[in-house]
């Protein structure tokens, strides 16, 4: 059946070829340059740049089906406005409805994945079948055919990435508007080239969101078992915040080890595929051998799965490719047009940062605080983090107490947002828009796309109650949510609702996450917590930017290399990881070609997504270096109402600088001349 499906992604692939050559542009120099003429005459040079940028686009997107040239020219003259007010009364009806449809087309996707991202039991083949379904899959071929699509870049052309760089800081609110506005129709993707991307990411979060090792269920040679019996951990958050947790644990460092040998067998396949999601038989991860009732069984290991998602993923990516142009790859699309960040200069960013001088310091730094050499798993150390020495079974005690279920912690958000620095008129405002649920995976945010609708904060809950894992996801989660409100609610534009990027909403995140025990009444008094705070940021950072460039490196292999098999994948991915390891990482922990940065599960059912974590790190220090003595509620909410302007315009605006490492190192610099 996955080679049914690679075969038919294929095919649909050249069929989209085809199609696109045969739908070629058909308005020709001749008939752009004479409607431009008639409608500079009508309303005057003042509107050149518009209308020469409005037809221009329109015309690119403009095919055989719609009809001939002088169809076009009609609909330009039909269609333009001039600037005023008939313009403004024009971009907000098109707000306007561009929140409902858009809103309701997310309510629907929201409430149709419920059986898949929510705890609700066994998942049924119906229920992934709806899963896959994209209600807005149509919209905007629907929005070609009945000339929607034509209307809007006509009178709110797009402007490119440098453009909005050097414009951009003195446009007026307005005009940022009608620049983002310009954003929404810049591609014609047929719709089942959507709905399969849809059905492709659906598939992939399915079998992310049920793996699960049952860890009471793992053994060592003497059939010994070191974890609670009904402790069920998700690959890979579940498995690595366990590890973060028995750090102070005596019995800590071989539960590592063990966790570490699951990883391994999961980036390599060779994991038992009858453990996963089953709690029927003992493992042992280092013999890798299974057992039923200590009788060794025969097994089956885990094929390549993993990697057969990962390679639907990009087939489904590769098929959107010709409608972009100017974006012809998704690596271009995830850092140019979402991200608006280039790859190049992330990438800059990263490896200056994970190659900087602070990293062995820190490194020796952990070293001595553990009192052994670097294992390859302490690149999650989490022993700066403030009030780390917490045993996690003392945590879980209070968070299970204090929130026994989702409900209650839906109804102390008030409280926390509080304890946080919100006014209470905030507080009011921000918790009755925000629903809590029990996710079947780690946990994530989901927002309301339109004012009349709650923004969904998703965080595992087991039946016994919230634990600490859980709380500490939650709080991750309430930052998005709080973003997610905020820049829909307050921000005065639909269109610029949101922020720049994911990266944004993740500094917003960790901001939160990194106050979890605060809002438990734990704060530490330690007068060095806030260089602990940088040492904890710095080497979250190291790790996550390591990840990041492997995912990086992967696309860009993949797109070298298109027809390549899963097991061709599932090789490149491993040399890979060694392959940045022992450039970044071999030096600071004594051990090479380790392949542990390619265990993170949003390189399967993502999009490059994991370098938004460590740009999320970096903006998140400079955010939290600009709140020190100021009120978060109050600098959120500010932040917030920018809505989405491109990344660095909203950074010199929120924090007075562009996104920048700096901050962080020499916090670092100074936090080594205190911190033993």
């Amino acid at each position: 059946m996955k080679k049914i499906a690679f075969v038919i992604l294929s095919l649909i692939f050249i069929f989209s070829l085809l199609e696109l050559k045969a739908e070629e542009e058909v308005v020709d120099l001749k008939s752009k340059e004479k409607i431009k003429g008639l409608l500079l005459q009508k309303f005057g040079e003042t509107q050149k740049f518009r209308i020469e940028k409005g037809v221009d686009q329109a015309a690119s997107l403009w095919r055989k089906s719609d009809g001939t040239s002088k169809e076009f020219e009609q609909l330009c003259e039909q269609y333009f406005i001039g600037t005023g007010e008939l313009l403004d009364e024009n971009f907000k009806r098109l707000e306007i409805n561009f929140e409902i449809l858009y809103g309701h087309f997310n309510k629907m996707s929201l409430d149709l994945n419920r059986p898949i991202d929510l705890d609700w039991g066994r998942i049924l083949p119906l229920d992934r079948i709806f899963s896959q379904y994209s209600p807005s899959a149509h919209i905007t071929e629907d929005f070609f055919k009945n000339k929607i699509a034509f209307f809007v870049p006509l009178n709110f052309p797009h402007y490119s990435l440098s453009e909005k760089a050097e414009l951009g800081p003195k446009w007026s609110r307005k005009e940022w508007a009608h620049a983002r506005m310009g954003d929404w129709f810049t591609s014609r993707v047929p719709a089942e080239i959507y709905q399969k991307r849809s059905q492709v990411y659906s598939d992939a979060s399915a079998y992310i969101f049920e793996y699960n090792i049952y860890m009471g269920k793992l053994i060592d040679k003497k059939f010994k078992t070191y974890f609670p019996e009904d402790l069920k951990l998700i690959a890979h958050w579940g498995l690595r915040d366990e590890l973060k947790a028995r750090y102070v644990d005596p019995e800590g460092l071989y539960k590592q080890k063990i966790i570490y040998e699951i990883m391994l067998r999961i980036i390599d396949q060779q994991i038992p595929e009858i453990v996963i999601n089953n709690s029927e038989y003992q493992w042992n991860p280092f013999t890798n051998k299974i057992y039923k009732d200590k009788k060794e069984l025969t097994f089956t290991p885990e094929p390549l799965t993993r990697y057969k998602h990962f390679l639907n993923n990009f087939n489904s990516a590769k098929m959107v490719d010709p409608y972009y142009p100017d974006f012809p790859t998704q690596i271009k699309r995830v850092f140019e047009a979402r991200r608006e960040i280039p790859e190049a200069e992330v990438e800059a960013l990263f490896t200056s940062f994970i190659s900087s001088s602070q990293v062995k310091k820190v490194g020796k730094l952990i070293q001595k605080r553990l009192g052994t050499k670097l294992r390859p798993f302490d690149i999650w150390y989490p022993g700066f983090k403030p009030g780390g020495a917490i045993k996690e079974e003392e945590l879980d005690k209070i968070v299970t107490k204090k929130y026994p279920d989702v409900k209650a912690f839906e109804g102390d958000i008030k409280n926390i947002l509080m304890k946080l620095g919100f006014s209470q008129e905030q507080a009011e405002f921000i918790a009755p828009k925000i629903e809590v649920d029990s996710a079947r995976g780690a946990g994530h945010a989901w927002g309301a796309n339109m004012k009349s609708e709650k923004a969904h904060l998703r965080t595992r809950v087991p039946k016994t109650g919230m634990n600490y894992k859980g709380f500490n996801i939650a709080m991750h989660e309430l930052g998005h949510c709080v973003e997610q409100t905020l820049t829909l609610q307050k921000v005065d534009y639909y269109a610029l609702q949101g922020v720049p990027n994911a990266a944004f909403t993740e500094a917003f995140a960790f901001v939160f996450q990194d106050k979890d025990l605060d809002v438990l009444g734990l704060k530490s008094e330690d007068k060095n917590r806030k260089h602990l705070k940088a040492l904890d940021y710095f080497w979250n950072a190291y790790e996550i930017m390591g990840v990041s460039l492997v995912d990086m490196k992967v696309w860009n292999w993949l797109y070298r290399n298109p027809d390549a098999t899963p097991e061709e994948l599932k090789k490149a991915v491993i040399s890979v990881a060694k392959e940045v390891w022992n450039k970044y990482y071999a030096g600071v922990f004594g051990i090479k070609d380790q392949p542990i940065l390619a265990v993170y599960s949003h390189m399967i059912y993502r999009t490059i997504y994991l370098p938004d974590y460590p740009l999320g790190h970096v903006i998140a220090f400079q955010i939290g270096n600009y709140l020190e003595g100021k009120n978060l509620g109050e600098e959120m909410e500010r932040m917030c109402v920018a809505g989405n302007i491109v990344p660095q315009v909203w950074m010199k605006n929120a924090v007075g600088s562009e996104i920048s490492s700096k901050p962080l190192l020499d916090a670092v610099d100074e936090a080594l001349k205190h911190i033993k």
